[in-house]
């Protein structure tokens, strides 16, 4: 599969989730996760990323951080949750890194995901494209 197939299906991917459509847009992004190595699911996670950060820009419009005026944060509202979810902490965590403009802190947490136990790898990358379809779905709706 070559790049530019990998991100239309990237965007197909997103395009079903921001629908609502989970089995399609894990279809998708398993077609992707087959065909591809560890350096082309990294920029997968990028790629969804900055569909995020982007969606991000959308809800926040002048309010939203950039280098020079701040930048995003991670907050829970009930303490330890993530620890109990790590999919859902690898998710905010690497979208809130990308977000940032934090590459290595990006690199470190999907290696961290890509090393983990079990399922817990492609349950990561699926709860990024979640997030980030919930986030579009949202800005959307504004």
């Amino acid at each position: 599969m070559d790049q530019q197939q990998t991100g239309d299906l990237v965007f197909e991917a997103l395009a079903h989730a921001v629908d609502g459509n989970a089995a399609e847009a894990a279809t998708a992004l398993m077609t992707i996760g087959q065909a591809s190595n560890n350096s082309v699911m990294y920029g997968v996670c990028c790629a969804i990323a900055s569909a995020g950060t982007r969606a991000l820009g959308l809800i926040y419009g002048d309010q939203a951080p950039t280098p020079e005026t701040g930048m995003y944060v991670l907050q829970e509202l009930k303490p330890g949750a993530m620890e109990a979810d790590p999919p859902k902490a690898f998710a905010v965590r690497f979208l809130t890194a990308y977000a940032n403009g934090d590459k290595p802190t990006c690199m470190a947490l999907f290696n961290a995901a890509l090393h983990s136990d079990g399922d817990q790898y492609v349950d990561s990358v699926c709860a990024l494209l979640a997030d980030v379809a919930g986030i579009y779905r949202l800005a959307l709706d504004r």
